[in-house]
């Protein structure tokens, strides 16, 4: 009998190891270059331990977004330690952690993706319009109504959506200091 010596033998991986192998290359290369093989590799392990969490690709893939929207979207909106704030210190921590933890990181290729396939796509717009609904509510919640809601609330998730994209070498103490003055002039009439 041959036994293997611990040595050799490959590490087990997580759900979560693949997930975050998954977006990682995802974020590089779009869903084209989220292949079991290629991740199998990027891991060190055995093709065969994807199937230990996955039926298949296209399981890979479902999850992958439900990453994305828990990570980007859920977990802010969720917070009860958010949620509990005031309204223009729900915006303001909102926009913080958006920024601080690059919640926006992967919107891009997200999109990119969402714009071949209509499943991707029909997901992608539910979490913008979870976003929108959560940022809205918080403007409903100052007073705000009509046409005037609606520009503060598209303005507040556009603006951060991209902010890290099109800035990002912007120091965090001026980012800090900017992303205050902006919810400052989104909140007052």
């Amino acid at each position: 009998m041959h036994l293997v010596s611990s040595k050799n033998k490959q590490p087990r991986r997580k759900k979560d190891d693949w997930l975050r192998a998954a977006l990682e290359v995802f974020e590089k290369e779009g869903i084209e270059g989220v292949r079991v093989e290629r991740l199998a590799r990027d891991l060190n392990v055995a093709k065969s331990g994807f199937y230990w969490h996955f039926k298949d690709r296209d399981q890979l893939y479902d999850e992958l977004l439900g990453l994305w929207e828990q990570e980007s979207t859920l977990d802010v909106t969720t917070s009860d330690a958010i949620v509990s704030l005031p309204p223009a210190d729900r915006l303001l921590r909102t926009a913080y952690l958006i920024w601080v933890h690059d919640l926006t990181r992967f919107d891009l290729p997200f999109q990119a993706w969402a714009q071949r396939d209509p499943k991707v796509l029909d997901r992608v717009h539910q979490v913008y319009e979870q976003r929108l609904s959560w940022i809205r509510q918080m403007f409903r919640d100052l007073g705000f109504k009509g046409e005037d809601l609606e520009m503060r609330t598209r303005f507040f998730v556009v603006y951060h959506a991209w902010e890290r994209t099109v800035f990002p070498q912007l120091p965090k103490a001026q980012a800090k200091r900017l992303i205050k003055r902006r919810v400052d002039l989104l909140v007052h009439p």
